[in-house]
Protein backbone atom coordinates (compact mmCIF):
# COMPACT_ATOMS: atom_id res chain seq x y z
CA UNK A 1 0.00 0.00 0.00
CA UNK A 2 1.25 3.84 -0.52
CA UNK A 3 0.90 6.49 1.56
CA UNK A 4 -1.14 8.45 -0.58
CA UNK A 5 -4.44 7.97 -2.10
CA UNK A 6 -4.47 10.03 -5.07
CA UNK A 7 -2.23 12.53 -6.92
CA UNK A 8 -3.39 15.80 -9.04
CA UNK A 9 -0.96 16.98 -11.81
CA UNK A 10 -1.47 20.43 -12.43
CA UNK A 11 -2.74 23.10 -10.69
CA UNK A 12 -4.49 25.21 -12.91
CA UNK A 13 -8.16 26.65 -11.44
CA UNK A 14 -9.13 23.27 -12.76
CA UNK A 15 -6.78 21.07 -11.16
CA UNK A 16 -6.79 23.07 -7.98
CA UNK A 17 -10.29 22.60 -7.67
CA UNK A 18 -10.07 18.90 -8.20
CA UNK A 19 -7.62 18.68 -5.37
CA UNK A 20 -9.28 20.91 -2.55
CA UNK A 21 -12.32 18.79 -3.45
CA UNK A 22 -10.18 15.69 -3.11
CA UNK A 23 -8.60 17.27 0.65
CA UNK A 24 -11.95 18.23 1.98
CA UNK A 25 -13.16 14.85 1.24
CA UNK A 26 -10.65 13.49 3.34
CA UNK A 27 -8.49 11.97 0.98
CA UNK A 28 -4.17 11.62 1.68
CA UNK A 29 -3.80 13.74 -1.87
CA UNK A 30 -0.22 14.56 -3.22
CA UNK A 31 -0.31 17.37 -5.88
CA UNK A 32 2.67 19.04 -8.48
CA UNK A 33 2.65 21.62 -10.64
CA UNK A 34 5.45 22.70 -13.12
CA UNK A 35 5.57 25.92 -11.25
CA UNK A 36 5.91 25.09 -7.54
CA UNK A 37 4.36 27.83 -5.76
CA UNK A 38 0.52 26.72 -7.02
CA UNK A 39 1.31 24.18 -4.61
CA UNK A 40 1.44 26.12 -1.05
CA UNK A 41 -2.39 26.96 -0.58
CA UNK A 42 -3.09 22.87 -1.32
CA UNK A 43 0.08 22.31 1.36
CA UNK A 44 -1.47 24.37 3.90
CA UNK A 45 -4.66 22.02 3.76
CA UNK A 46 -2.58 19.00 4.49
CA UNK A 47 -1.42 18.05 0.29
CA UNK A 48 1.84 16.33 0.06
CA UNK A 49 3.95 18.00 -2.80
CA UNK A 50 7.05 16.53 -4.19
CA UNK A 51 9.61 18.45 -5.85
CA UNK A 52 9.12 16.16 -9.24
CA UNK A 53 6.50 14.66 -11.14
CA UNK A 54 7.82 11.42 -11.34
CA UNK A 55 8.10 11.13 -7.22
CA UNK A 56 4.30 12.57 -7.46
CA UNK A 57 2.74 9.66 -9.92
CA UNK A 58 5.05 7.17 -7.88
CA UNK A 59 3.47 8.15 -4.77
CA UNK A 60 -0.56 6.89 -5.10
CA UNK A 61 -2.19 4.15 -6.95
CA UNK A 62 -4.22 6.85 -8.90
CA UNK A 63 -3.12 9.69 -10.83
CA UNK A 64 -5.51 12.38 -11.77
CA UNK A 65 -3.90 14.21 -14.41
CA UNK A 66 -5.91 18.00 -15.44
CA UNK A 67 -3.13 19.82 -17.27
CA UNK A 68 -3.09 22.67 -20.35
CA UNK A 69 -3.30 20.31 -23.24
CA UNK A 70 -2.03 16.75 -24.66
CA UNK A 71 1.70 17.95 -25.48
CA UNK A 72 1.56 19.30 -21.95
CA UNK A 73 0.42 16.07 -20.75
CA UNK A 74 2.73 14.09 -21.91
CA UNK A 75 6.07 16.26 -20.85
CA UNK A 76 4.84 15.60 -17.43
CA UNK A 77 3.92 12.06 -17.40
CA UNK A 78 6.49 9.12 -16.65
CA UNK A 79 5.33 5.55 -17.85
CA UNK A 80 8.09 3.93 -15.33
CA UNK A 81 6.61 5.82 -12.33
CA UNK A 82 2.88 5.37 -13.59
CA UNK A 83 3.39 1.26 -14.11
CA UNK A 84 0.75 -0.66 -12.46
CA UNK A 85 -1.02 2.43 -11.68
CA UNK A 86 -4.59 4.03 -12.40
CA UNK A 87 -4.83 7.36 -14.87
CA UNK A 88 -7.45 9.64 -14.97
CA UNK A 89 -6.61 11.61 -17.77
CA UNK A 90 -8.88 15.32 -17.29
CA UNK A 91 -7.67 17.61 -19.55
CA UNK A 92 -9.11 18.68 -22.32
CA UNK A 93 -8.79 17.19 -26.02
CA UNK A 94 -10.55 15.26 -28.77
CA UNK A 95 -10.99 11.79 -29.01
CA UNK A 96 -8.65 11.00 -31.10
CA UNK A 97 -5.98 12.00 -28.78
CA UNK A 98 -7.80 10.05 -25.82
CA UNK A 99 -7.67 6.96 -27.96
CA UNK A 100 -3.70 7.19 -28.18
CA UNK A 101 -3.18 8.16 -24.92
CA UNK A 102 -5.72 5.03 -23.81
CA UNK A 103 -2.94 2.92 -26.39
CA UNK A 104 -0.23 4.69 -25.29
CA UNK A 105 -1.20 3.90 -21.62
CA UNK A 106 -1.93 0.25 -22.36
CA UNK A 107 1.48 -0.10 -23.82
CA UNK A 108 3.48 0.52 -20.50
CA UNK A 109 1.29 -1.17 -18.33
CA UNK A 110 -0.77 1.71 -17.10
CA UNK A 111 -5.12 1.64 -16.95
CA UNK A 112 -6.07 4.53 -18.34
CA UNK A 113 -9.56 6.31 -17.80
CA UNK A 114 -10.32 9.44 -19.94
CA UNK A 115 -12.82 12.45 -18.96
CA UNK A 116 -14.44 15.48 -19.50
CA UNK A 117 -15.52 18.15 -16.71
CA UNK A 118 -19.06 19.63 -17.66
CA UNK A 119 -18.69 21.86 -14.73
CA UNK A 120 -16.79 25.28 -13.95
CA UNK A 121 -13.94 25.12 -11.19
CA UNK A 122 -16.44 26.95 -8.45
CA UNK A 123 -18.76 23.35 -9.37
CA UNK A 124 -16.27 21.06 -8.50
CA UNK A 125 -17.50 19.05 -5.21
CA UNK A 126 -21.16 19.69 -5.98
CA UNK A 127 -23.24 16.38 -6.34
CA UNK A 128 -25.01 17.70 -8.91
CA UNK A 129 -22.14 18.74 -11.17
CA UNK A 130 -21.76 16.25 -14.06
CA UNK A 131 -18.36 14.34 -15.09
CA UNK A 132 -17.73 12.09 -17.57
CA UNK A 133 -15.32 9.41 -17.82
CA UNK A 134 -14.68 6.71 -20.73
CA UNK A 135 -12.19 3.99 -20.91
CA UNK A 136 -11.12 0.82 -18.58
CA UNK A 137 -13.97 -0.07 -16.40
CA UNK A 138 -11.39 -1.58 -13.84
CA UNK A 139 -9.94 2.46 -13.93
CA UNK A 140 -13.51 3.66 -13.41
CA UNK A 141 -13.65 0.95 -10.56
CA UNK A 142 -10.31 2.00 -8.87
CA UNK A 143 -11.04 5.91 -8.91
CA UNK A 144 -15.14 5.84 -8.63
CA UNK A 145 -14.97 6.80 -5.11
CA UNK A 146 -12.31 9.39 -5.48
CA UNK A 147 -14.11 10.80 -8.10
CA UNK A 148 -17.13 10.82 -6.27
CA UNK A 149 -15.74 14.19 -4.64
CA UNK A 150 -15.59 16.41 -7.80
CA UNK A 151 -19.74 15.34 -8.20
CA UNK A 152 -21.50 12.55 -10.29
CA UNK A 153 -19.16 10.40 -11.96
CA UNK A 154 -20.86 8.78 -14.97
CA UNK A 155 -19.04 6.34 -17.25
CA UNK A 156 -19.91 5.94 -20.27
CA UNK A 157 -18.11 2.87 -21.96
CA UNK A 158 -14.73 1.24 -22.71
CA UNK A 159 -13.79 3.67 -25.66
CA UNK A 160 -11.71 5.79 -24.09
CA UNK A 161 -12.58 8.72 -26.87
CA UNK A 162 -15.99 9.03 -25.44
CA UNK A 163 -16.10 11.07 -22.84
CA UNK A 164 -14.17 13.75 -24.88
CA UNK A 165 -17.10 13.41 -27.91
CA UNK A 166 -19.37 13.90 -25.26
CA UNK A 167 -17.97 16.88 -24.47
CA UNK A 168 -17.24 18.67 -27.26
CA UNK A 169 -20.83 18.43 -27.97
CA UNK A 170 -22.56 19.12 -25.21
CA UNK A 171 -20.20 22.35 -25.16
CA UNK A 172 -21.32 23.09 -28.87
CA UNK A 173 -24.90 22.65 -27.53
CA UNK A 174 -24.15 25.02 -24.84
CA UNK A 175 -22.65 27.77 -26.96
CA UNK A 176 -25.85 27.08 -29.79
CA UNK A 177 -28.36 27.68 -26.80
CA UNK A 178 -26.47 30.60 -25.32
CA UNK A 179 -25.96 32.30 -28.65
CA UNK A 180 -30.03 31.94 -29.29
CA UNK A 181 -30.75 33.47 -26.35
CA UNK A 182 -28.17 36.58 -26.49
CA UNK A 183 -30.07 36.72 -29.97
CA UNK A 184 -33.27 37.03 -29.06
CA UNK A 185 -32.19 39.56 -26.00
CA UNK A 186 -30.64 41.46 -28.69
CA UNK A 187 -33.90 41.72 -30.84
CA UNK A 188 -36.13 42.30 -27.37
CA UNK A 189 -33.48 44.91 -26.25
CA UNK A 190 -33.94 46.81 -29.40
CA UNK A 191 -37.45 47.92 -29.10
CA UNK A 192 -36.61 48.70 -25.41
CA UNK A 193 -37.18 45.45 -23.32
CA UNK A 194 -34.56 44.42 -21.14
CA UNK A 195 -33.11 41.04 -20.34
CA UNK A 196 -34.38 40.71 -17.22
CA UNK A 197 -38.11 41.03 -18.51
CA UNK A 198 -36.92 39.24 -21.33
CA UNK A 199 -35.70 36.01 -19.66
CA UNK A 200 -38.24 34.25 -17.02
CA UNK A 201 -39.94 33.54 -20.50
CA UNK A 202 -37.59 32.28 -22.28
CA UNK A 203 -36.18 29.88 -19.29
CA UNK A 204 -39.82 28.49 -19.40
CA UNK A 205 -39.73 28.30 -23.14
CA UNK A 206 -36.68 26.00 -23.42
CA UNK A 207 -38.97 23.67 -21.00
CA UNK A 208 -41.18 23.53 -24.24
CA UNK A 209 -38.13 23.05 -26.32
CA UNK A 210 -37.06 20.03 -23.87
CA UNK A 211 -40.34 18.29 -25.01
CA UNK A 212 -39.46 18.54 -28.78
CA UNK A 213 -36.30 17.33 -28.43
CA UNK A 214 -37.33 14.52 -26.61
CA UNK A 215 -39.84 13.86 -29.35
CA UNK A 216 -37.28 13.74 -31.96
CA UNK A 217 -35.08 11.63 -30.12
CA UNK A 218 -36.93 7.73 -31.90
CA UNK A 219 -37.38 10.01 -34.96
CA UNK A 220 -33.56 10.86 -35.22
CA UNK A 221 -32.39 7.06 -34.26
CA UNK A 222 -34.81 5.95 -36.62
CA UNK A 223 -34.37 8.36 -39.68
CA UNK A 224 -37.87 8.85 -40.22
CA UNK A 225 -38.85 12.83 -39.60
CA UNK A 226 -42.55 13.05 -39.43
CA UNK A 227 -43.96 16.56 -39.03
CA UNK A 228 -47.21 15.85 -36.51
CA UNK A 229 -45.87 19.28 -34.77
CA UNK A 230 -44.78 21.27 -37.28
CA UNK A 231 -43.57 20.81 -40.74
CA UNK A 232 -39.83 22.66 -42.50
CA UNK A 233 -41.90 24.48 -44.88
CA UNK A 234 -43.78 26.30 -42.25
CA UNK A 235 -41.25 26.94 -40.35
CA UNK A 236 -39.12 28.16 -43.06
CA UNK A 237 -41.98 30.55 -43.24
CA UNK A 238 -42.02 31.64 -40.06
CA UNK A 239 -37.45 31.86 -39.74
CA UNK A 240 -38.25 34.73 -42.76
CA UNK A 241 -40.09 36.71 -40.07
CA UNK A 242 -36.97 36.68 -37.44
CA UNK A 243 -33.84 37.27 -40.06
CA UNK A 244 -36.54 40.43 -40.98
CA UNK A 245 -36.79 41.24 -37.50
CA UNK A 246 -33.30 41.70 -36.86
CA UNK A 247 -32.35 42.80 -40.41
CA UNK A 248 -34.56 45.77 -39.14
CA UNK A 249 -33.30 46.03 -36.08
CA UNK A 250 -30.00 46.41 -36.70
CA UNK A 251 -29.13 43.04 -35.06
CA UNK A 252 -26.79 40.78 -36.39
CA UNK A 253 -29.29 37.93 -38.69
CA UNK A 254 -25.96 35.33 -39.18
CA UNK A 255 -27.87 33.12 -37.23
CA UNK A 256 -31.89 33.20 -38.18
CA UNK A 257 -30.15 33.19 -41.81
CA UNK A 258 -27.80 29.94 -40.92
CA UNK A 259 -31.44 28.59 -39.88
CA UNK A 260 -33.23 29.38 -42.77
CA UNK A 261 -30.18 28.06 -44.97
CA UNK A 262 -31.23 24.62 -42.85
CA UNK A 263 -34.63 24.60 -43.94
CA UNK A 264 -34.59 26.04 -47.35
CA UNK A 265 -32.50 23.24 -48.37
CA UNK A 266 -34.54 20.94 -46.82
CA UNK A 267 -37.82 22.10 -48.88
CA UNK A 268 -35.37 22.07 -51.97
CA UNK A 269 -34.80 18.82 -51.57
CA UNK A 270 -38.63 17.71 -51.11
CA UNK A 271 -38.98 17.46 -47.72
CA UNK A 272 -41.09 20.06 -46.62
CA UNK A 273 -43.46 18.31 -44.91
CA UNK A 274 -41.06 17.05 -42.66
CA UNK A 275 -40.27 18.09 -39.07
CA UNK A 276 -37.59 19.77 -38.19
CA UNK A 277 -35.59 16.74 -36.93
CA UNK A 278 -35.23 16.33 -40.81
CA UNK A 279 -32.15 18.78 -40.58
CA UNK A 280 -29.75 16.41 -39.08
CA UNK A 281 -29.47 14.97 -42.32
CA UNK A 282 -28.27 17.96 -43.69
CA UNK A 283 -25.43 18.09 -40.90
CA UNK A 284 -24.57 14.10 -41.68
CA UNK A 285 -23.79 15.20 -44.87
CA UNK A 286 -21.04 17.25 -43.84
CA UNK A 287 -19.21 14.38 -42.71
Amino acid sequence: MTEYDVTVLGLGQMGSALAAALLRAGHRTVVWNRTAAKTAPLTAEGAHAPATAAQAQAASPVVIACVLDYPALHEVLDPAALAGRTLVNLTSGSPEQARETAKWAADHGIDYLDGGIMITPPGIGNPESMLLYSGSRTAFAAAEKLLAAFGEAIHLGEDPGVASLYDTALLGMMWSTMTGWLHAAALVIADGATAAEFTPLALRWLGDVNGFIRAYVPQVDQRAYPGFDATIDVQLATIEHLVHASQVRGVDAALPELLRDYAARAVAEGHGGDGWARVIELLRKAA
